[in-house]
């Protein structure tokens, strides 16, 4: 009988998508299939603890002491979770090895290389993109570099710094005003879930537009807008060759498609597939797969379109290498709709994440000059 593989599926974290986590993670759990995996739960609270155990309760609830404190080190020989020092507990205790950890955290320290960071250097398989390809796909500004520098279309854009803002908001409002048209969208450089991200139609908009999305973050992405665009979105899965799933496209009933469109109001339409013509479909898919792999990213991410109605045109928008993971998000919906149902999905990514360490442990990690 084949040994269960140990999961360790890690979510909450230090993150304004904390709460869009765990509804995640809550549903990656609930759909692992119990024959194969054993599922450790690391939950990490909004001040940046590990718990383990009742990792889940202990989040939604608040009640941390019920859950076990926990650490993982960035050390290759100990590849397993470790059960912090108590009163009556002089040292670390090991409480499980970790066969592939799934990191279900979306936004900082979570989505942005950082615990992949620290994933690299346990030398443990984990799912989704590499340090870069999370770091890339979480920072707008440096995304839209890349994007621009592979012939990739986004839309016009500025960064405001956070120090810029502060020191004359009247000159960053002249300058955005003088090279952006009305509408405008505020987005923090480093975060998702459409958290701190407001529209602006106008001045006073724009300036409180600012001061929201710098209360996530120091750098501020303005992009101009579209009128009425259509919002298409493309699920991506593979490592070295990806594949794209059919296209969807979300109408929201609110002015866009933000946080409570996402995760608390079940208002916005969803169209899967989406009513467009196969040649654009394609196109769609491959420009996905392009951007995709401009980023290096692996194992999944969901690539967002703009379409413009009136001029037709298609701008890559972004790439969330760990999106929301819940039964009603858009990126499992749309596997489900091209043929991959939610637990084989699962069962996909955990595959891609141990076949991209076993390539990366092929790879020889020291040097000696010939005598």
């Amino acid at each position: 009988m084949t040994a269960k593989k140990r999961v360790g599926i890690i979510f909450g974290g230090r993150s304004g998508e904390h709460a869009v986590s765990l509804m995640s993670a809550q549903s990656v759990i609930d759909a692992l299939d119990r024959a194969k995996y054993e599922i450790i739960p690391i939950g990490i609270t909004p001040d940046g603890r590990w718990l383990t155990g009742d990792a889940m309760h202990a989040l939604t609830s608040g009640q941390t002491d019920t859950a076990q404190p926990a650490t993982l080190l960035p050390d290759p020989q100990t590849t397993g979770l470790l059960a912090l020092p108590s009163p009556d507990q002089a040292a670390l205790a090991p409480i499980s090895e970790l066969d592939v950890v799934f990191p279900v955290m979306h936004g900082t320290y979570g989505e942005d290389g950082t615990i992949q960071g620290l994933l690299e250097l346990a030398n443990i398989p984990y799912v989704g993109a590499g340090v870069v390809g999370s770091a890339v796909g979480m920072d707008k500004a440096i995304f839209k570099g890349i994007m621009h520098a592979h012939n990739l279309p986004i839309l016009p854009w500025r960064l405001v710094t956070k120090r810029q803002w502060h020191t004359d908001p009247s000159a960053v409002i002249t300058a955005l005003e003088a090279s952006l048209p009305y509408p405008l969208f505020t987005k923090p450089a480093n975060l998702g879930s459409s958290v701190g991200v407001s529209k602006a139609t106008n001045q006073a908009q724009l300036k409180a537009g600012l001061d929201e999305a710098f209360h996530f973050d120091r750098r501020v992405v303005v992009e101009q807008g579209i009128n009425n665009p259509r919002e298409l979105e493309v699920a991506v899965l593979g490592n070295e060759d990806p594949q794209a799933s059919i296209v969807g496209e979300i109408r929201p009933k609110r002015d866009f498609y933000d946080y409570v469109a996402k995760y608390v109001s079940d208002d916005s339409d969803l169209l899967i597939p989406a009513p467009i013509t196969d040649e654009m479909s394609a196109t769609i898919r491959q420009m996905a797969i392009d951007a995709y792999l401009a980023i290096d990213c692996a194992g999944l991410g969901r690539a967002d379109m703009l379409l413009d109605p009136e001029s037709g045109k298609l701008y890559v928008n972004e790439i969330n290498t760990i999106p929301g993971f819940t039964r009603i998000s858009m990126y499992p919906k749309l596997w489900d709709a091209s043929g991959l149902p939610y637990t084989q999905l699962l069962d996909r990514l955990l595959t891609l994440a141990i076949e991209r360490h076993q390539t990366k442990q092929a790879q020889q990690t020291t040097y000696q000059l010939d005598k």
